[in-house]
């Protein structure tokens, strides 16, 4: 359940007017995910990538073949940020804090002229990550299995045991009163 204080309104100056996006300002980017314009989706990621601790750049732009008007864009990981850092490691060489980085978002423009997330990697990455993570729960919980089979064994062969052991005397006490 979302809450209002939840929703962040991404307000970005395009050509004169205010573009508005409504979103969750935790919220991870989606495929699928709508803005009114390329500013306030890359604002949205920014914001995000902030959080997550980088910066972006851009990584790929297409143009339109028409009017020359940007219908794509491809942003990525620049590196830490500057309040990520550790002071002693301020200075460093321009792409080595790239190393590791496949964070990536692609936005296009939609005829109707609102821009939608077409490829997000982290979520690839996090895909990835649960998918590690089901294996060892997996694993887990097979090994939780055959203990608890083998210790279901156990108590069944302790109760033929008793069960043994409860006809026997059933079967004294029989014998004895038939006696007497």
């Amino acid at each position: 359940m979302l809450l209002e204080d939840d929703i962040e309104k991404l307000e970005v100056p395009v050509q004169g007017e205010l573009s508005l996006c409504e979103a969750d300002k935790n919220q991870e980017p989606c495929e699928g995910m709508l803005f009114d314009s390329e500013e306030a989706a890359r604002a949205f990621y920014d914001d995000y990538a902030g959080r997550m601790g980088f910066v972006t750049r851009v990584l790929s732009s297409r143009k339109s073949e028409r009017d020359g008007t940007i219908i794509s864009r491809g942003l990525g990981c620049r590196g830490e940020s500057e309040n990520h850092k550790n002071e002693s490691i301020m200075v460093q060489k321009k792409n080595k804090g790239r190393e590791g980085c496949m964070a990536m978002i692609l936005v296009k423009r939609e005829k109707p002229g609102n821009w939608v997330v077409r490829k997000f990697d982290e979520k690839d990455k996090r895909i990835q990550e649960l998918t590690a993570e089901l294996r060892v729960k997996k694993r887990l919980s097979a090994a939780y299995r055959e203990q608890l089979l083998a210790l279901m064994k156990d108590v069944d062969g302790h109760n033929e045991h008793i069960s043994t052991k409860v006809q026997l005397v059933q079967a004294s006490v029989w014998h004895a009163r038939c006696i007497n």
